[in-house]
């Protein structure tokens, strides 16, 4: 009867199977496949066999390595912030208030609004001539003269990141407040009795329960944030000197401007690989969050 249960299963999943393997497995192993080839305005572009060559290549350009380290910067610090302000945002739309629903209906409009739209309001807000952070901060008396937003390395990242968390944080937000509305109140009423103070509440309570939500919120994140594009390449197109260049800003670079497709191939499957690896870590930390509340 189970083995019944199993194949009629299986027959029923098989169709979602077969279009996610089209989808999703098809378009990786074609740019695996096409990563071994070189394929490029100096080839012709007719395919030449190169077998990992690409890779190679990969290994001493130094543009790769920085753009790896600004998408590291921009994910680890984005996904930081955005934890932890979505997770005040949700603690506070947890609460019962007067009004509660047209504030959580609010809070969901920086992330339902496009991103290129978007990145192209933030780019008029950071504009060092007539942008509104400038104004404010004349206004204000905290500067004398424009600070160049996106013309500074350092100022160009933190703008990006900046607009990104203001953009992504909603998200966040949503994921745990599902999540605290599924925790029971008998738990902190309990633990209030024991003379638990908020803070405790909160780090023995909230957090351990609140865990899975947790990994998943990251999980989604990084994977958006380390694929980042369309914001950073309204913003800034990568710049000031590629200050804010990301891994993707560079694979189109690669593919659409110089049309080495080999060698984007090579940088798609290198991302891919860090992504899955990421998403293992997550997976493994999930389980034991799960593993933690049995």
């Amino acid at each position: 009867m189970r083995q019944r249960e199993q194949k009629t299963g299986w027959i029923l999943v098989a169709p979602a199977l077969i279009i996610l393997l089209l989808v999703f497995a098809y378009p990786i192993l074609r740019a695996f496949w096409l990563s071994l080839f070189t394929q490029n305005l100096g080839t012709e572009l007719k395919l030449v066999f190169s077998g990992f060559a690409n890779y190679s290549r990969m290994l001493g350009d130094g543009r790769f390595w920085q753009t790896l380290g600004n998408t590291t910067v921009f994910t680890v610090v984005s996904v930081l912030l955005e934890l932890i302000l979505g997770m005040g945002i949700a603690l506070v739309l947890n609460q019962s208030f007067t009004g509660r629903g047209i504030v959580r209906t609010i809070s969901l409009l920086p992330w339902a609004l496009p991103t290129a739209l978007m990145g192209v309001a933030w780019a008029w807000i950071f504009n060092d001539q007539y942008g509104v952070i400038n104004d404010i901060l004349r206004r204000l008396g905290l500067i004398q003269n424009s600070i160049s937003w996106l013309g500074d390395p350092t100022l160009a990242m933190m703008a990006v990141i900046t607009a990104d968390v203001w953009k992504t944080t909603p998200f966040v937000s949503l994921l745990l407040l599902a999540g605290l509305q599924s925790i029971p109140g008998d738990l902190y009423e309990a633990h209030a009795i024991d003379g638990a103070s908020s803070w405790q509440s909160f780090r023995q309570v909230t957090l351990p329960l609140l865990m899975p939500q947790i990994v998943i919120a990251l999980l989604f994140r990084f994977a958006q944030s380390f694929g980042i594009f369309d914001l950073i390449q309204v913003m800034t197109g990568g710049g000031p000197a590629g200050a804010t260049e990301t891994v993707s800003i560079y694979i189109y670079s690669t593919v659409m401007r110089y049309l080495d497709f080999g060698y984007g191939a090579a940088l798609v499957v290198c991302t891919f690989l860090l992504l899955v690896a990421a998403v293992a870590i997550a997976a493994y930390l999930l389980s034991r969050a799960r593993a933690s509340q049995s």
